[in-house]
């Protein structure tokens, strides 16, 4: 196993037509086999236009399972490229039981990891609640023959405990596919913080944890119903180092195909300084398994807190 290794992220605009989005993936997973990359990652739902804008009973007819014609077509270009492929997807699991997944296979096309979204959104124009049952896997690294990738997607990249326990099981890198954008009428006003705030979590994850954090997302204006107000997806892939520095950034606007070389020398390197892991007080932390803390009886315990006689 070599300590540097090439990785690329395929930005992509998406379009109504399933195959076409297909073919356009593996297209640009040729092109970046051609380049070099051992590891491609392609964007969260790829095979479609972002669907959970609204509520439709219908749109489970977009989901397949884990041998549906998508995976099975991506694991003869994963062993037709020597690629370690991961390949988000809508999962169809069982009769009415669906979930928004990653599969990660390997150069020779086996299917080496599956991965189910944990954190699973309801806001207005990510109506995922709807479509999406919330994982039930856990948070397991998918050893490669590159290295050990952490996978998660899209709104788990909100949470620190995810990519902590993600590098715990031993991630060299975490990646997070994404489709995240602007509504329409927040862009002007909140667009610019909304964006760094998604940029700057995901660094401090890889500041953190001292590993690599890569997310690849969408571009493209959508608009899958006319009662949704659309979503312009704001792109803007990029791969951080351990230390949080930019080793490279899409663009907001323009399909890309993002081509980074990582070595896991770094991350030694990050954290003989930083030693983040080694003064964890792990004795003192039983309270982040709670929701939230109840302060409004802050001196009195759970067997006190009775009613009086």
């Amino acid at each position: 196993m070599s300590q540097s290794y090439s990785i690329a992220l395929i930005q992509m605009a998406c379009s109504q037509a399933p195959e076409a989005n297909v073919a356009k993936a593996i297209a640009r997973i040729y092109h970046a086999a051609e380049q070099g990359a051992t590891v491609v990652c392609l964007p969260e739902l790829f095979q479609t236009q972002y669907f959970c804008q609204h509520e439709d009973v219908e749109l489970f007819d977009l989901a397949e399972p884990v041998s549906g014609p998508c995976i099975e077509s991506l694991r003869q270009v994963a062993k037709e490229t020597g690629v370690v492929l991961i390949v988000p997807f809508f999962e169809h699991r069982a009769p009415g039981l669906y979930h928004n997944s990653v599969v990660v296979l390997d150069q020779a096309g086996e299917r080496i990891g599956l991965y189910r979204k944990m954190h699973i959104p309801d806001d207005p124009g990510y109506y995922e609640k709807f479509y999406f049952a919330p994982g039930d896997r856990g948070f397991h690294v998918v050893e490669t023959s590159v290295g050990k990738l952490g996978i998660l997607i899209c709104w788990d990249q909100w949470f620190p405990e995810a990519a902590r326990l993600m590098t715990l099981a031993g991630a060299d890198i975490l990646f997070y596919p994404t489709a995240i954008g602007w509504h329409p009428t927040e862009k002007a006003e909140v667009g610019h913080a909304q964006q760094d705030a998604w940029r700057t979590v995901q660094r401090g994850h890889a500041i953190a944890n001292g590993v690599f954090v890569a997310a690849v997302n969408r571009v493209g204006y959508e608009q899958t119903s006319q009662t949704d107000a659309g979503i312009e997806f704001w792109g803007h892939s990029f791969v951080c180092d351990p230390f949080g520095i930019m080793l490279a950034e899409a663009s907001a606007d323009k399909e890309e195909v993002l081509l980074v070389e990582v070595n896991r020398d770094r991350i030694e390197e990050v954290r003989r300084h930083w030693p983040f892991l080694r003064d964890r007080r792990i004795d003192a932390y039983d309270g982040i398994l709670q929701r939230y803390a109840d302060h409004s009886h802050p001196n009195v315990s759970p067997a006190e807190e009775k009613e009086p006689q």
